[in-house]
């Protein structure tokens, strides 16, 4: 059939084809394409003297990866939002439509560069690949996703770099790695055209076995500890009737404690602590609540097992006296210890309407909407037993500068609770768990991660991860953490901002020399 399109109608095929390759190299799909996958747009671009044509070709490729590889958007609107399927699928299209327009802005912002400066082949394209990475690098997403944790997705040792330039340095690195297979498709013909391919596929074989030296390297723990992570797989339907005191508390609080009670039965040996996720807990926990009937439940239930808990729960602030979403620690005799974890990073349109502060009267056309006090960051670790924990709950674990706080206060471990229940149970669950054990590689330490409804899971220091629960089913798993006492800062964490910085610092070296160029052509 595309036989019979004319040649202008074929070159449009070229950004379909670029968001095919993107959508399909992202979690949970292996990242086949990731060196070339723009490679076709790139192309088309280059055809183009429009700005309109320049545009549109960038928005055709976002629409389709969108649709590709995150269509758990419909799931999240029907489950979250009790929006009807037909409404949800629209509200995936427009969502398609709007959540990478970094890649038509790249391409506007290249057009306006050629435009201007009329710039010789090798410039044009090395500000084409340069701006299509800054745009990515400093695009605006809830969900904030990149090009380098599809490594870490197919357990290829090229991820083990993270520990040297973070996971977003090693998706700069591979979608500018899609300009010399650029010029390899396009001196495919000639000799320099075979060098240039050879030239990429050695570089990435030896960044493998480079990946595989990082990993060797790495100082033997010295201290272990043993966990339960307990996944009860409620459902929403059960949590939010919790959460309007329609009855389920008290059995959504027996699920918990009849998993960890069968668990605890069977692991025929001590546990350090337990570990619960998100808000399972399904009331309020804090020193002004703890005579309340759960919470003395609770406490007893740890007292006579004598078993220390790390859990979410809903907390209440004392400045402004909104609900909180919390993480506690209760020791072995069941007492609330003082220092708690409230989330900082609120979920937008889950947790907080943005804008409300300026304009209260938003929320009485959206009055589902959760209304949550933050809290301070990550300023302090969480202690229990001379471990240090660094906190994360939900998808705070999507920013590296939260996690490199956390390893600069001497966190020797990351504890993070999640409820995904909200996502289904193919796309999401997945690429949030590679996202979230990232922060692990980059700062060298292990992670603990627990879901209501899947994946929970641990990840070691090396990046290694271990036993992995079902999705959507009640499950208990029991682990012995290796991990340093005092782990060292690994590059990533002391050079934050080089990748930043050296990409920017390459952008202004490339405008200089196009008006440089400009300048002698005159």
């Amino acid at each position: 059939m595309i036989r019979f399109l004319s040649d202008k109608a074929r070159l449009w095929l070229l950004p379909l084809w670029s968001g095919i390759l993107i959508g399909t190299s992202y979690i949970p799909f292996p990242p086949w394409a990731s060196l070339f996958c723009f490679v076709p747009l790139w192309i088309f671009w280059r055809q183009q003297t429009s700005f309109k044509n320049v545009f549109l070709g960038g928005l055709i490729t976002a629409f389709i990866f969108t649709l590709i590889g995150f269509n758990w958007v419909t799931y999240l609107l029907h489950e979250f939002a009790h929006l009807e399927w037909p409404i949800a699928i629209l509200g995936m299209l427009l969502y398609a439509l709007i959540a990478h327009l970094f890649v038509p802005i790249a391409g506007v912002l290249w057009l306006c560069g050629q435009t201007k400066f009329n710039w010789p082949d090798w410039l044009s394209l090395s500000f084409m690949a340069l701006i299509t990475t800054l745009c990515e690098a400093y695009s605006f997403t809830v969900f904030d996703w990149n090009f380098g944790y599809s490594w870490y997705g197919a357990n290829m040792p090229i991820y083990q770099w993270a520990e040297i330039i973070g996971f977003s340095g090693l998706s700069a690195a591979t979608l500018l790695c899609n300009l010399p297979l650029y010029l390899a498709w396009k001196k495919r013909k000639l000799k320099s055209g075979k060098i240039l391919l050879v030239t990429v596929i050695i570089s990435f074989m030896l960044l493998n076995v480079g990946g595989l030296w990082l990993k060797e390297r790495l100082p033997e723990p010295d201290a272990s500890f043993k966990t339960l992570l307990v996944q009860a797989s409620i459902g929403n339907s059960e949590k939010i009737a919790a959460e309007l005191g329609k009855g389920y508390p008290r059995e959504i609080l027996r699920r918990y404690t009849t998993l960890t009670d069968k668990a605890l039965d069977s692991a025929g040996t001590r546990i350090d602590f337990t570990l619960w996720p998100e808000t399972a807990f399904p009331e309020l926990l804090g020193e002004e609540f703890r005579f309340n009937e759960l919470p003395v439940a609770l406490a007893r239930f740890l007292r006579e097992r004598q078993l220390a808990l790390i859990t979410g729960a809903y907390g209440v602030d004392e400045r402004s006296r909104l609900i909180t979403n919390s993480l506690f620690i209760l020791d072995k005799n069941g007492e609330i210890l003082p220092s708690h974890y409230s989330k900082t990073i609120l979920l937008a349109f889950g947790e907080y309407i943005p804008g409300e502060q300026f304009f209260p009267e938003l929320r009485k056309f959206l009055p589902p909407i959760g209304h949550f006090a933050r809290g301070f960051g990550p300023t302090q670790l969480l202690n229990l037993n001379g471990y240090k924990m660094g906190p994360q709950i939900c998808y705070e674990s999507l920013f590296p500068g939260f996690s490199r706080s956390l390893a600069d206060l001497g966190a020797q471990f990351i504890v993070n609770v999640t409820n995904d229940s909200w996502y289904g149970a193919w796309q999401e669950p997945y690429q949030h768990m590679y996202m979230t054990l990232a922060r692990g590689v980059e700062f060298r330490r292990p992670v603990l991660r627990v879901t209501n409804t899947g994946i929970s899971t641990v990840s070691l220091a090396s990046g290694d991860i271990l036993e992995r629960s079902p999705i959507h089913q009640p499950w208990t798993g029991v682990y012995e953490v290796p991990y340093l006492t005092n782990p060292s800062a690994t590059f990533y964490q002391r050079w934050f901002w080089l990748v930043p910085f050296l990409l920017w610092s390459a952008l202004a070296l490339l405008l200089g020399t196009g008006v440089l160029c400009k300048l002698k052509n005159q």
